[in-house]
């Protein structure tokens, strides 16, 4: 079940699955790890070329809402304004592994791109309520088994991957995605976007514009429990994927935008949550260079890309794919039981969807 499944009225027109993997070539692949009583946890991997093009850099930019997390390779993003490695999300304290994971599997399937330099992208939010985050779970072969996963076509949403054991606005969270199609004159683009949800407090939760969480203040025992988070804690990661052909600058406006979208669904930035933001264009595939190192003669590359004064429609699409990829998280949540016997409850559906309607 999705968002839009309970008549939540959401805007703009999505593509054909509603997900980030609508982008041509992008391909989204998960290692789930629940084990026992206490490993909730796991790996999710999106290829912005699949397989076959870590190779080929996309144009990119990033942008941080409240620093307080981590997302590798942001440094060189910022330098080159290019991404060409799979994208990572974990949790918090397995971003080494997950960054030794990519650096195995692009030096067993891609050798000459490894015998340069790798500064993969790795990015987190914390599952320490539900995980044993503090237990070596996570290995780099488990990276790897999520890059070996990634495929195009649905996404599956909710509690799996790097999504396992995270909580959105004190409910079950996890992973979404959504799309929108971006009419550009005679051409058709598409804006895809894909969240690892685990953020907000219960009472900010906003639902199509509907104040819900007020109303969804029972049964909250992340909140009201023993274990004393502070509302709002957690962090959320946003991947957002276009086929539209952008400068790396436009990249970064794209990423701006996700703070829009969160804020609809409720959100005011917690200090205690991580909000990073990755947007990469696969748009000039063709005309890049691919190797790190120039060969042969000299040459120049050829990076194609819309006026600025045209990129509005883009950034509504950023942000209303951004509110229902959200949501989408939140429905795909069903409760969870973790380490210390810790619950995590999912989201009254039937609840929701007539508090809506009212």
């Amino acid at each position: 079940m999705r968002a839009r499944d309970l008549g939540i009225r959401l805007l703009g027109d999505t593509g054909p699955l509603n997900a980030i993997t609508d982008v041509p070539g992008v391909e989204v692949g998960y290692t789930t790890l629940v084990e026992g009583d206490a490993v909730r946890t796991g790996v999710t991997a999106v290829l912005p070329r699949g397989r076959s093009g870590v190779d080929v850099p996309c144009t990119a930019g990033w942008y941080s809402l409240n620093g307080n997390g981590e997302m590798t390779g942001t440094t060189m993003i910022s330098e080159a304004g290019q991404l060409r490695m799979p994208v990572l999300i974990t949790n918090t304290h397995a971003v080494g592994p997950c960054h030794r994971g990519v650096v195995d599997w692009v030096a067993r399937e891609h050798p000459e791109v490894a015998a340069q330099w790798l500064l993969p992208v790795v990015a987190e939010t914390w599952d320490g309520y539900l995980n044993d985050i503090n237990g070596p779970h996570v290995r780099p072969e488990h990276a790897v088994a999520a890059i070996e996963d990634a495929r195009p076509g649905p996404v599956a949403e909710g509690s799996l991957g790097g999504g396992t054991g995270m909580n959105c606005y004190a409910f079950k969270g996890g992973n979404g995605t959504s799309s929108r199609v971006v009419r550009y004159e005679r051409e058709t683009y598409t804006v895809g976007v894909f969240l690892q949800a685990n953020f907000g407090g219960r009472r900010e939760l906003v639902v199509a514009g509907v104040p819900v969480g007020e109303a969804l203040t029972d049964d909250n025992p992340i909140e009201d429990g023993d274990w004393k988070n502070p509302p709002g804690a957690g962090s959320v990661i946003v991947v957002v994927a276009t086929d539209a052909p952008l400068l790396p600058g436009q990249c970064a406006a794209l990423a701006r935008r996700v703070p829009l979208g969160l804020a609809r669904t409720g959100t005011t930035g917690s200090h205690f949550s991580g909000d990073i933001f990755l947007a990469f264009s696969t748009g000039n595939g063709g005309s890049m260079t691919p190797s790190a190192f120039s060969e042969g003669e000299l040459g120049y590359d050829q990076v194609r890309h819309l006026p600025w004064s045209r990129l509005d429609d883009f950034f509504a699409a950023v942000v209303y794919a951004t509110e229902e990829a959200v949501l989408n998280a939140l429905v795909a949540g069903r409760d969870m039981t973790g380490r210390d016997g810790r619950r995590s409850p999912g989201l009254p559906l039937d609840r929701v969807a007539e508090l809506v309607k009212r």
